[in-house]
């Protein structure tokens, strides 16, 4: 059995079928990973989704903060990106189905057996595994309820809550797992999150802003850690435990799949579109 791990997708479908070509993927025997952003700005975010849906077990997913933003889309409470491909799937006769499987999915994995963290974004620095289990399985039991949508997603839509405080609300530890988990990049000296520089580290002057994963952590390097999220960095990390696969497909440059047990990265360059 092989396990592969896939950067962002973004509805990059031609590409991921390619990319798993190339390694012979065979879900009987094989395993996929997928650090989320499963859609958005390619063309093929139905296809991807029901890929991914169609491989069962050997698919192991976890959400994007483009994931979540098609949750509150699909209920009319934002609007889609204009440089996002939705269409086709937003008009898809099996669309709730497709956004009940979304909302099975949580937002990290744990491979105990090679100790590999999966996420979107990244894993807090002062967060354990055992704090990261506990919050981030707080929020999926609310993206599986039946009132998800005003217990959670109606209102996750803030930049305010950025600092892990103690005397937070139960929906402000749970807006903070999500912006955490799916939009972290830079961390200030005390652990603010910030979500406006998106840059790479070597363009940022301003030395109170570091990447998250830079900070001590409760997590790494007893763990691998895999994300996404980040295509600026384009896999560049200080440290071999830490694997970031986005690369910026659906920006024009590659697909980047992880080899977990020779550790190799395969890569599919964007394809041109007739």
């Amino acid at each position: 059995m092989a396990t592969y791990f896939v950067g962002d997708i973004q509805g990059c479908f031609d590409e991921l079928m390619a990319v798993l070509d190339k390694v012979d993927f065979n879900p009987s025997r094989d395993q996929l990973w997928a650090v989320g952003d499963l859609v958005a700005r390619g063309e093929g975010s139905l296809e991807t989704l029901h890929y991914l849906r169609s491989l069962g077990e050997s698919a192991q997913v976890v959400l994007g903060n483009h994931d979540l933003h098609l949750l509150a889309v699909q209920k009319g409470l934002k609007r889609a990106n204009p440089k996002d491909n939705l269409q086709s799937l937003l008009k898809a006769n099996d669309l709730p189905e497709l956004i009940d499987w979304l909302r099975a999915q949580p937002l990290y994995r744990f491979d105990e057996s090679s100790k590999i963290i999966m996420t979107h974004a990244g894993v807090p620095p002062h967060w354990s595994l055992q704090k990261l289990q506990l919050r981030a399985d707080a929020v999926s039991e609310v993206l599986q309820s039946d009132d998800y949508i005003e217990r959670l997603i109606s209102q996750m839509y803030t930049d305010n809550v950025a600092d892990d405080r103690g005397d937070m609300t139960e929906l402000e530890h749970h807006i903070y797992c999500i912006n955490a988990l799916t939009r972290m990049r830079y961390l200030s000296p005390n652990g603010h999150l910030d979500f406006a520089c998106k840059m790479p580290p070597e363009q940022v002057d301003d030395p109170a802003l570091s990447p998250w994963f830079t900070y001590a952590s409760e997590t790494h390097p007893k763990y691998t850690l895999v994300f996404g999220h980040w295509a600026a960095l384009m896999g560049n990390v200080p440290s071999e435990s830490l694997h970031a696969l986005d690369t910026g497909c659906c920006w024009g440059e590659h697909l980047t799949l992880w080899h977990k047990e020779s550790d190799q990265k395969i890569t599919q360059k964007r394809l041109k579109k007739s």
